[in-house]
């Protein structure tokens, strides 16, 4: 990461936003579930992983185990045979398996709405937890994942040191309306336009407000570069 620049003003970063709503109208996430457990399993899955690589792992798995009680009997050996193509399967098993136990223990097989119930379960950290209240219950919660993480500080749409940081920035800076949503447009716009290693800058809707010192406006397999 480069030096990030100064904070943009709550008015920037309102325009900013905007453009990005209007680029991604229909953003939502990318993880293919039915229900909050079977979002909360794939969201756990999803770390170090791609939405794909779970995608195609939960396929199966939601099919024969769609809910706590089914999932704990397949057991963490069971869940392991269908995630095994995902990064850190071993712990995500074991994970899985006992938030499962967890959930029909504490919860009598729901999954909990609240930050402190979600962050107490197996696996699930502050990010997941975000994401879960966010996508399955509106929450205005803001997860930063590694784009988000990312955007914030080349921008100065929230610059920080780490991701607490960047998303109080963020929860400070966009307006509540618009809060909720751009958890989305933040992500589909960092993994497909302001990319880690090249940002595709001469693409970016936003890139009026921006605050990167590098920017490339001009996309450089043109004719024009």
């Amino acid at each position: 990461m480069t030096d990030a620049p100064k904070p943009m003003s709550k008015a920037a970063a309102k325009a900013f936003i905007t453009a990005l709503a209007n680029e991604y109208p229909n953003a939502e996430s990318e993880l293919v579930f039915r229900n909050p457990f079977e979002l909360l399993v794939s969201v756990v899955l999803s770390a170090q992983a791609t939405d794909k690589s779970v995608n195609k792992a939960t396929k199966d798995m939601f099919e024969r185990a769609p809910d706590p009680q089914s999932m704990a009997e397949l057991g963490e050996a069971g869940i392991a045979q269908y995630i095994k193509a995902i990064g850190l399967w071993r712990a995500k098993a074991h994970n899985v398996a006992l938030l499962c136990d967890q959930l029909l223990v504490r919860h009598d097989g729901q999954v909990p709405a609240d930050r402190k119930s979600l962050e107490a379960l197996a696996g699930v950290g502050r990010k997941t937890a975000s994401v879960v209240m966010n996508v399955a219950f509106g929450s205005d919660a803001m997860a930063v994942d590694t784009h988000i993480f990312r955007i914030g500080n080349r921008t100065g749409l929230a610059p920080g040191k780490n991701v607490r940081q960047v998303e109080d920035g963020l929860v400070a800076r966009i307006p509540k309306d618009m809060l909720r949503p751009s958890h989305h447009w933040l992500i589909l716009h960092g993994r497909y336009v302001c990319k880690a290693r090249t940002p595709e800058c001469w693409r970016c809707p936003a890139t009026k407000w921006c605050l990167y010192p590098n920017k490339r406006l001009v996309d450089p397999k043109s004719k024009a570069a």
